[in-house]
């Protein structure tokens, strides 16, 4: 049995999640940890990444390090997604978490995100056609899937803190100030060529923004348990939600249902990708998955252990 321990660096959070894998290729989650770190807080135009946002994170990768250290047959992979790979100061951050962990942290291309998201989806859930939307902190993928392979993969710059300080969307939001990033959204959108594919078919949805739509959907139909995978919304019902996060401020949103606290104040850029996406899509469906980048990895992970040792068992053949 092999264990396999994951440190995802993301732009709003980082998170942390043990996988055990069984030699023929079987696996399951046995630890998932996740921090607040807001590493993308306060990088602006400049991609710089600011020091206290540094140090949170270096601070929940030791605590992920406590959590997964003495178990048998470790293997640990460290990944970092758009705040890291967009910042001009990366290389100072990735030093620090060496000499400060041990860590090797790869940064991810958004095409590897995005790649790695479509290998999580695919293994779980059964679509032929979808369009994959994962929105972080600091970016959004983007994958076709057409018959279950992915035909197009990009990642745009835009996520739900960035839109959210760029645009001001925390607090209460000004008409004006929604305005412009809605249209500087769509304006990204309409750069994508392939999209025009995508107008008839369910949206899946990824990141943590995408996430706390479920939930509240979830909380305000009274099921608050269970995984949010394979979960389903219509786009009268996104909308709905949307315009309601839209009429409170900052304070009234903290207390919605199924609405962490702490994400109250980047929820609206979060959800802004989906809903410009939605307006644009005929099809009307969001499905929900809580399989993504890490999930992609582990997939990866396996098939790569597999090629090896059928390489070995070839090799002792020969002799």
């Amino acid at each position: 049995m092999e264990n396999l321990a994951i440190v995802d660096l993301g732009s709003n959070s980082a998170r942390m999640a043990v996988t055990e894998i069984s030699p023929d290729g079987k696996f399951r989650e046995i630890k998932r940890v996740k921090e607040n770190t807001r590493l993308s807080e306060g990088m602006g135009h400049e991609k710089i990444l600011q020091p206290e946002a540094m140090e949170r994170t270096i601070l929940a990768i030791k605590h992920f390090k406590r959590q997964y250290q003495g178990l048998p047959n470790l293997q640990v992979q460290a990944i970092a997604t758009a705040a890291v790979r967009q910042a001009k100061n990366r290389q100072e951050f990735l030093q620090r978490v060496k000499q400060e962990t041990g860590l090797t942290v790869r940064v991810l291309s958004g095409y590897k995100e995005a790649y790695y998201d479509y290998l999580g989806v695919v293994r779980t859930l059964k679509l032929n056609h979808c369009l994959i939307l994962d929105v972080g902190g600091a970016s959004c993928e983007l994958v076709l899937v057409q018959h279950r392979k992915a035909r197009d993969l990009i990642s745009l710059p835009i996520g739900a803190v960035n839109l959210s300080e760029q645009y001001h969307l925390g607090g209460y939001v000004r008409s004006a100030d929604l305005f412009k990033a809605q249209a500087a959204v769509c304006d990204r959108l309409n750069k994508i060529p392939w999209l025009r594919y995508a107008t008839r078919m369910p949206i899946v949805l990824l990141g943590g923004a995408n996430r706390t739509l479920a939930r509240m959907s979830r909380s305000y139909h009274h099921k608050n348990r269970g995984s949010i995978h394979g979960y389903r919304l219509t786009s009268r019902v996104v909308y709905a939600t949307y315009r309601e996060l839209l009429s409170r401020n900052l304070a009234q949103r903290k207390k919605m249902p199924g609405l962490e606290p702490d994400r109250a104040d980047i929820i609206i850029g979060g959800m802004l990708p989906l809903v410009t996406l939605l307006e644009r899509n005929s099809d009307g469906r969001v499905i929900f998955s809580e399989s993504g980048v890490r999930e992609g990895i582990i997939t990866e992970y396996i098939q790569q252990r597999e090629k090896r040792s059928q390489n070995d068992e070839k090799q002792r053949y020969k002799q």
